[in-house]
């Protein structure tokens, strides 16, 4: 994918005045430049050389399947689609004789999408910018995150640049960081979570429109931003791993990119299925790299 050629932007966010994406990002002091982006400016499926898909029932008792059906480039914009499957449909993994939660559904009543860029793209230090337009009906869950590899998840550590769901019924907003603790499979959390209304009071249109989410992270710190405005802030001497993960710091090797629309599940409320089809949009991806060849003299 060609690199955008512009010239320098005096705001992190900031687009050319002909539309591309711009070639660097001036944030606290540094000047960064592009590293990666994806404007998802061409049609059909998102490209395979940086995207791939999961398949099937992934985390959290969600309702849906994933598919590569479900992700389509088109107009300009990533297109996750989350629809609800004609009744009937078998699941694949249905065994009446196992306990798991994937192998007791007899049926795949919604499905989706899940794409990320593990062993395609990954990096360390930067600057991480989506903008995107996000479903808000009751159920819908999606998000914006990154994944370490190479040790067991909570241990590789998440970074949750988006999570949309709702609280006992009450939509929220999430900006996170999770790492590992002393016991396999249990995180230690830093969390925000902020009602939806504190956006909806300034905009009652805020669901209609796209916006940028920004996580911002420097060997100090992870500052996750909504429209410029700071959502949270992570310090990394707070992030070191308990012993499984050999109290190391997951958050200064490097992670990669996932986007998902989820359905119900363990955070999830009741789906809305007059809502359905349910659409993710994503306008673009854009990763600046931090280092010292970036920094301003």
């Amino acid at each position: 994918m060609t690199l955008c050629l512009v010239a320098a932007m005096s705001a992190a966010s900031a687009v050319a005045q002909d539309g591309s994406c711009p070639a660097t990002a001036v944030c606290a002091g540094e000047t960064l430049p592009l590293l990666w982006h994806d404007e998802f400016d061409k049609d059909g499926a998102p490209d395979s050389l940086y995207w791939s898909h999961e398949t099937g029932y992934a985390r959290n008792h969600e309702e849906q399947w994933y598919q590569a059906g479900n992700a389509i480039c088109r107009d300009g914009v990533l297109v996750i689609e989350a629809r609800k499957e004609a009744p009937g449909r078998p699941n694949p993994l249905y065994d009446p004789s196992r306990k798991g939660w994937r192998e007791e559904r007899p049926t795949i009543d919604y499905t989706s999408s899940s794409i990320n860029t593990a062993g395609k793209f990954e990096f360390t230090f930067g600057r991480v910018e989506v903008r995107a337009k996000i479903p808000t009906a009751s159920g819908a869950w999606p998000a914006i995150w990154l994944l370490g590899s190479g040790m067991e998840w909570p241990s590789c550590g998440e970074i949750d640049v988006m999570e949309y769901y709702r609280i006992d019924g009450v939509p929220h907003i999430l900006a996170n960081a999770c790492w590992g603790s002393d016991k396999r499979y249990s995180a230690v959390w830093n969390s925000k979570t902020v009602p939806f209304k504190h956006f909806t009071d300034r905009d009652p249109q805020w669901a209609d429109k796209f916006h940028v989410w920004a996580m911002d992270w420097t060997p100090e710190a992870i500052s996750i931003y909504l429209d410029g405005e700071l959502i949270n802030s992570i310090p990394l001497s707070q992030t070191v791993n308990g012993k499984l993960g050999n109290h190391a710091n997951p958050f200064t090797k490097p992670q990669y990119l996932l986007l998902n629309l989820a359905l119900g599940g363990d955070h999830g409320d009741k789906i809305d299925d007059a809502a359905m089809p349910m659409e993710y949009l994503v306008d673009y991806v854009r990763v600046y790299s931090r280092d010292s060849a970036g920094k301003e003299k």
